[in-house]
């Protein structure tokens, strides 16, 4: 399936042989970074990285998940014109975003929505402690706001990642950048370095999603 049609996140990854697979090799080499003295997890950056904009390109159509979630939880997919488009990127909400990042990639345990609710692909919140990408980046976004980050700011955003497969993250839209918060890393990145593909987010105007420029990677095909 090509990136532009994508219409769900599904797994948020490989099948179950192959993220076995890659789990034994990670294990593998983190062992001996371990024994070399390095650190195998990616600390997260101590200062606001050099942010690019992620171009919108047009219009999109919304993911079906996040449709049906919106049935159930409205005030998640409404937008407040009140509300910045971008939020002023200052020491104290640097440190907000790490912190956030951090407790819920550290809280959450992954599990794809088949194990979970025996579905290919639901949106929804964490609350009895397992998710898939989207529902910890759902996660992120409430506490943020909770925090008072604007919600207008923070757009669930549909990506190719690095292994091809479909994957959703959080995109914070400051006045220094767009950046990504990820269930993959504690760090928090501009989306060139995250090194995937920008499919599409939620709209800053209304419930219309919008198409993005493809960010960091060429075109690919997800494998899921």
């Amino acid at each position: 399936m090509r990136h532009a049609g994508l219409q769900n996140v599904e797994a948020c990854g490989a099948p179950v042989v192959q993220r076995l697979a890659r789990a034994i090799q990670i294990s593998l080499v983190g062992s001996i970074l371990l024994l070399g003295g390095a650190s195998a997890q990616q600390e997260p950056s101590v200062a606001p990285p050099e942010a690019s904009v992620i171009e919108e390109n047009g219009s999109a159509k919304p993911v079906a998940a996040w449709t049906v979630m919106c049935g159930r939880y409205p005030a998640e997919c409404g937008v407040d014109l009140s509300q910045p488009v971008t939020i002023a990127l200052n020491p104290a909400v640097w440190r907000t975003l790490t912190s956030v990042n951090r407790r819920v990639n550290a809280r959450i345990k992954p599990i794809t929505d088949i194990a979970h609710w025996g579905i290919v692909d639901r949106w929804d919140f964490p609350d009895d402690g397992f998710g898939d990408c989207e529902d910890f980046q759902l996660l992120k976004r409430r506490m943020l706001i909770e925090r008072g980050i604007p919600r207008r700011a923070l757009r669930m955003t549909v990506v190719i990642d690095d292994i091809g497969e479909g994957h959703a993250v959080l995109m914070v839209r400051t006045n220094r950048g767009d950046l990504i918060l990820d269930n993959k890393t504690n760090a928090i990145l501009s989306g060139p370095r995250t090194g995937y593909t920008f499919v599409k987010r939620e709209g800053q105007h209304g419930m219309a999603w919008v198409a993005l420029n493809g960010g960091a990677s060429p075109v690919t095909t997800a494998n899921r």
